[in-house]
């Protein structure tokens, strides 16, 4: 091996053990740590069911009417003779019309029953969560501040880089 290549192999080993120094592992104390906390809604819903009066309308039928009327007729023409039976026959028309209008429509108008009601309301649920720690160390007589996903402890681990100027 001549000399510029022994020079040039110092060197390259010399340079690479630079390199490898210019960056290295080191502790620094940790000085305060405050959690960085965040508030956040969490809307929980709560259900309950209820009963409620409904009023249900029934529709009236005019068939009892026209078959109470006709009955109503028919059984009022067998009574009396000449103009008495025209009467008569009128007025069992109009009572057997009222009478078969009452038996039809009994049971109509409004009827109230209880209907179930699913009733829910929504509540605010405010919960604290910690996002991250505001992290304040010192190393070499400098204070350094860092936002960090965990607690550090006592130390906190640096990877340290050297970059000449």
């Amino acid at each position: 091996m001549n000399t510029a290549t022994k020079i040039c192999l110092m060197a390259g080993c010399l340079f690479a053990s630079f390199a490898q120094a210019a960056s290295f592992e080191d502790y620094a104390r940790v000085t305060n740590v405050t959690p960085q906390v965040e508030e956040v809604n969490q809307p929980r819903q709560e259900c309950q069911t209820e009963y409620v009066p409904l009023e249900q309308q029934h529709e009236r039928g005019v068939g009892g009417s026209i078959v109470g009327g006709v009955a109503g007729g028919v059984i009022g023409n067998q009574v009396g003779g000449g103009r008495g039976r025209v009467v008569a026959t009128a007025a069992g028309a109009i009572a057997g019309a009222i009478i078969g209008d009452r038996v039809q429509n009994s049971d109509a108008g409004t009827t109230v029953r209880q209907e179930p009601v699913r009733q829910c309301k929504t509540y605010d649920h405010w919960e604290s969560r910690t996002t991250g720690y505001k992290v304040t160390y010192e190393y070499r007589g400098h204070n350094y501040t860092e936002i960090m996903p965990y607690d550090p402890g006592d130390r906190v681990r640096l990877q340290v880089s050297l970059t000449p100027r």
